[in-house]
């Protein structure tokens, strides 16, 4: 194939949002992204084009794996290394638009035979980070197989400054301005184009045969773009009017055609992704990416469909609009659904007859369900394995109705689909909808963990946040329900009230949750030993240990005074010890330890009540629930302890000594007595705890359940 007048024309490529590596681990759909860029690659190869422009999210995640890493680099091996000449020629300065150690495009290289450039800005997927600020689209620069621009550096103060350079682009008498604009926060973005000189567009100087107004201005961003929340979008408005043309990625609907902005006099394309990361609507429409000839101040685009990206099928149904349904009979909506899903199955397979290598579609089946009974997706899917790449979730369930009151008239259907907006008004909206899903994890608790995972590397900031919204959620629902009248139904309508609750509490009183490894495995050896035994470990080295003094005892009586013991630690951190100390041996001795709040450390509601009294009720508790179970000499024991603590309700005074109990005096080598078993196991299982009983009186039990890290931060932190 031979190109007409290609000397002054200019042919780019346009795709955006590949995510490579989506769903790897899925036996199914773990090619279909490679597949798509690959057919990418081959329609640049076969059109014969001088480029191919991505718009960010290359791949799907910021650290792909050594898989993902390994395909991406062999498609562009495979076809953008070759002889074929670049006939375009970049005149900026090329160290500048490219911030790699070599300082020019990769074509120039004399090392490599690069035929294909590959041009791409980074996304929010795919974003550098870390110390470095590197990104997996560094490794593909550094190899030479992509040109790496619009990457930015935030200086100055406040919201920053930016100034973006354009990449100079010359064919023949066709010039061309390429301005790339990397993934930045929607907020910050957003407040920076409102700020007077936040962002500085470099235009082109005049030069000899070439005026300004001669230069074709194409902007490449990624940015979300549907103007739900004004703060979390960019307005197109926002951008200099003298740009020509602009491609935006990050949504994933494709909107191939370009559409002129009123007033602006340049025109937006939307290619949106090459594989559906989201099962909506939106997604379901056929995927294309876009062929932009260029020729002087003029454009030709020419939308060119992926054969390769896997079928999607996507359905709404509302029960309560269906006449032969009948509110209480179960079997008869398992029936109108099969029907649905049967159809959109019979209608994939239509439109792939004629393809040699078809493959299992994606069916979605959006369901209203209001006034009627939900079913288990998992359950309903299995009968579709084999015929579907999605069995497990054909179905989604949603209440529409008041969603539709709210938002009718003020919305149209474009405007409601964000694939990936990761905002808490959208991710709330999506707990919503999806029941069966994210439904216990309100959005504070989430920027809680991702902020102790990035800023303070808690590799378990996640684990501890599902956990505590967990055991709060159980604890919830067993205490406000009959276990012998529970249904599943109940069961799905109760967690959504808990996180309704909880994310109303935690507007007013945030949660932190901290995490480490080391305190997980102690955590999974205590929990073993507590099950093979009613004894605890008084192990000197343990880092978790509470105890204001470390006792060399074992069993009831010693627990019950390490517990006694941590609610009496001084906010100093400091407390005067008898018995073994960790660095002055036997006897008299002060030991510096860090403050130990129990409320902190088990992440609930902070009592209102003094520290003095929380110690003697928690005491009075652990000494009740050993008198139910001991002898009349372990009731002594148990007793003595509480009336010890009761005697020292002032002990919060620095530096103030507590009495020694009985047999633990000055110098005292004698170890504490065991008591029965019978006494240990309901010590035990008392702090084992009970997930019925109330919050505030639970505080053993939650300690061995979650066994967090000890922390003073109140406060939600917010990035």
């Amino acid at each position: 194939m031979i190109r007409e007048d290609s000397s002054n024309n200019l042919r780019v490529l346009i795709a955006t949002d590949c995510h490579l590596g989506y769903l790897e681990k899925d036996e199914i759909r773990r090619h279909d992204s490679f597949d798509s860029f690959e057919e990418i690659c081959s329609i640049a190869e076969e059109k014969q084009v001088d480029f191919i422009l991505l718009g960010g999210d290359l791949f799907h995640e910021n650290k792909p794996s050594r898989m993902t890493l390994v395909r991406a680099v062999e498609i562009l091996r495979q076809y953008c290394l070759n002889d074929s000449p670049v006939q375009f020629q970049v005149v900026s300065d090329q160290t500048v638009n490219f911030s790699n150690r070599f300082g020019h495009v990769n074509y120039e290289d004399p090392h490599y035979n690069v035929g294909l450039p590959v041009f791409t800005i980074h996304g929010n997927h795919d974003d550098p980070a870390g110390v470095d600020n590197l990104s997996a689209v560094d490794i593909l620069s550094a190899c030479n197989l992509v040109n790496y621009f619009g990457k930015m550096n935030l200086g100055g103060s406040g919201v920053g400054q930016i100034t973006i350079y354009p990449i100079l682009i010359k064919k023949g008498s066709t010039s061309v301005a390429l301005y790339g604009l990397g993934n930045i926060r929607d907020e910050r973005l957003n407040r920076m184009f409102q700020t007077p000189h936040a962002i500085q567009w470099m235009c082109p100087d005049a030069q000899e045969g070439c005026q300004v107004s001669d230069w074709f201005n194409i902007l490449v961003l990624h940015q979300n773009r549907i103007k739900t929340n004004p703060k979390n979008a960019i307005n197109e408005h926002f951008l200099p009017r003298f740009l020509d043309f602009v491609v935006w990625g990050h949504e994933h609907e494709c909107l191939i055609d370009p559409q002129e902005v009123t007033g602006m006099g340049f025109h937006i394309t939307q290619p949106g992704s090459s594989v559906a990361t989201s099962l909506i609507d939106g997604e379901s429409k056929p995927k294309h990416v876009l062929l932009l000839e260029i020729k002087g101040n003029q454009y030709r685009p020419t939308k060119i469909p992926l054969q390769s990206v896997r079928p999607f099928e996507y359905a709404e149904v509302v029960l309560k609009d269906v006449p032969d349904i009948d509110q209480s009979d179960h079997n008869s909506i398992l029936e109108h659904l099969d029907k649905v899903v049967r159809n959109l199955i019979e209608k994939s397979n239509r439109k792939a007859a004629n393809k040699a290598d078809a493959k299992l579609p994606l069916v979605r089946v959006k369901v209203d369900y209001s006034g009627f009974m939900t079913i288990n997706p998992q359950r309903f899917g299995q009968k579709y394995v084999g015929k579907v790449a999605n069995p497990q979730d054909i179905l989604i369930f949603s209440k529409a109705s008041r969603v539709k009151n709210r938002t009718e008239g003020k919305l149209d259907d474009s405007e409601k689909f964000r694939p990936e907006e990761l905002n808490q008004q959208n991710i709330e909206a999506l707990v919503a909808e999806s029941n069966l899903k994210m439904e216990i994890l309100p959005v504070n608790d989430l920027d809680i963990a991702l902020h102790n995972f990035v800023n303070k590397d808690d590799k378990m900031a996640f684990h501890a946040c599902l956990q505590h919204n967990l055991d709060e959620t159980r604890s919830k629902i067993a205490g406000d329900s009959d276990p012998v009248k529970f249904e599943e139904e109940d069961l799905i309508v109760k967690v959504g009230e808990c996180l309704e609750e909880r994310v109303k509490n935690r507007a007013t009183n945030p949660k932190t949750f901290t995490f480490s490894a080391q305190s997980e495995e102690l955590r999974g050896k205590r929990m073993a030993g507590s099950r093979g035994a009613a004894s605890f470990s008084d192990d000197e080295d343990d880092p978790t240990q509470i105890s204001g003094a470390k006792s060399i005892a074992r069993g009831r009586k010693a627990k019950v005074t390490e517990l006694s013991s941590s609610y009496d630690v001084s906010e100093t951190g400091k407390t005067s010890t008898r018995g073994r100390g960790r660095g002055k041996g036997r006897g008299k001795g002060a030991t510096n330890m860090k403050q130990t709040t129990l409320d902190a450390t088990l992440s609930f509601r902070r009592s209102q009540r003094s520290a003095s009294v929380a110690a003697s009720t928690a005491v009075h508790a652990i000494a009740d629930e050993v008198d139910s179970a001991s002898s009349d000499d372990e009731e002594y024991e148990a007793r003595k302890v509480k009336n010890s603590s009761d005697d020292d309700d002032g002990l919060q005074v620095k530096n103030r000594k507590r009495a020694a109990p009985k047999g633990r005096g000055r110098g005292s080598t004698q170890p504490s007595k065991r008591g029965r078993q019978s006494g240990s196991s309901s010590l035990q299982r008392m702090l084992m705890g009970n997930d019925d009983e109330d919050e505030d009186d639970d505080i053993p039990s939650r300690y061995n359940k979650s066994q967090l890290k000890i922390t003073k931060d109140y406060g939600a932190l917010r990035r």
